[in-house]
């Protein structure tokens, strides 16, 4: 399907629409070959090779997330201002988001942003009629009857607005939170309808936004929407138009995505920290443990010598149990055992000697302590 360039380009993620125009009209971006300077030309995007500074482009991924956004944030990707904006929170999503309308800069609570163009204009036109549902703060005691010109529409310096639900949650001293849900938005409307019926507005937040809600989202956390939201806002708005290849997050619960990174990249920054020496041998990993590492099948043994020809630097866990009595058998000299490092060493036997010597007290003669010599049948 034949699209318009910059919305092309915008939609990899290289730039954003304005941008995309730009680099446009200074001759950087090709189309099979051939440099493209008008902002109407069209290119299929699955056939037409799109090349931007030499590189070709490459669709990314649709993501669609749900942020908290934080009071005293701009709603934008970059601030003249140098004021801290919704794109320093998404970072770690891994596509270039934007925000699916805007917050007040005062103003808290559930923000949605994507990389996919017609997901955002359905949810922002007039007459998609997406609820957004706002918990408010306004100076006074207001009842049930003050309500009334909200749910019918106020008129305002550019219109009358759409009548909205509201009522009241509950009383704080000389102020009174109640809950408005619009399905328009215009620039500070809440704001201005507290100011037109003499209610000003203290403090607000937007808990809902196309039925996706804040809940469980601490201010500056975000996460990936689940198939359900997405099948939900498909019912009712039609976007987005497919669903498979997105970026989802789980059907279960929100996902803490900054979070979670955030703590992987703790962990493989900690250092190693080996078992303590008088741990047992389950206090050891298998992943840890060295290529000779000792079986278990030895500890389970019982705790006779070793026969055989034992491998070299093979520990057996047998020999730390086992009294220190020398393995028989071939054993290699390089085989070492735990029993000879922690038994005591046993004295060695006194050589033997002869009733001649034990008698006299004396050294004996090798004569007399040599075997007696074999004789032949020839020999007396």
């Amino acid at each position: 399907m034949e699209e318009r360039l910059q919305k092309i380009i915008a939609r990899a993620g290289v730039a954003s629409r304005r941008a995309a125009e730009e680099l446009i009209l200074a001759g950087r971006v090709r189309v099979n070959g051939r440099v493209v300077t008008e902002l109407g030309h069209r290119a299929d995007r699955q056939k037409d090779r799109i090349e931007v500074d030499g590189k070709r482009l490459v669709s990314e991924a649709p993501v669609y997330v749900a942020l908290h956004k934080p009071r005293n944030v701009v709603s934008t990707m970059r601030d003249p201002e140098g004021r801290p904006t919704v794109a320093d929170y998404v970072r770690g999503a891994g596509a270039r988001l934007y925000p699916v309308g805007r917050l007040d800069f005062a103003t808290s609570g559930i923000l949605l942003m994507t990389n996919d163009g017609d997901f955002a204009n359905a949810l922002l036109h007039p007459r998609g009629g997406v609820p957004k549902t706002y918990v408010l703060k306004v100076q006074g005691v207001m009842d049930d009857d003050d309500l009334k010109p909200w749910r019918e529409g106020i008129r305002l310096e550019d219109g009358v607005t759409l009548p909205a639900e509201a009522r009241l949650l509950r009383h704080e001293g000389d102020k009174t939170w109640i809950e408005v849900t619009l399905r328009e938005g215009r620039n500070q409307q809440i704001r201005r309808m507290g100011e037109a019926t003499g209610w000003p507005v203290m403090r607000l937040a937007r808990t809902t936004f196309a039925g996706v809600t804040s809940e469980a989202l601490r201010p500056g956390e975000w996460r990936a929407l689940t198939v359900d939201e997405l099948l939900q806002i498909r019912k009712a708005f039609g976007v987005p138009k497919r669903i498979r290849g997105a970026v989802l997050g789980a059907s279960s619960g929100p996902v803490d995505h900054r979070r979670a990174a955030g703590l992987a990249r703790s962990s493989a920054r900690a250092p190693h920290r080996p078992a303590p020496e008088g741990a047992g041998p389950g206090a050891r990993s298998r992943a840890s443990a060295p290529p000779n590492a000792r079986s278990r099948a030895n500890a389970a043994a019982p705790s006779a010598p070793a026969a055989g020809a034992a491998r070299p630097n093979v520990r057996s866990r047998a020999n730390a149990a086992a009294p220190s009595a020398p393995a028989a058998g071939a054993a290699r000299p390089n085989a070492r055992s735990r029993a000879n490092a922690a038994a005591p060493s046993a004295p060695a036997p006194p050589p033997a000697r002869s009733a001649r010597s034990d008698r006299s007290g004396t050294k004996p003669r090798a004569a007399e302590t040599r075997a007696p010599r074999a004789r032949g049948p020839g020999r007396r």
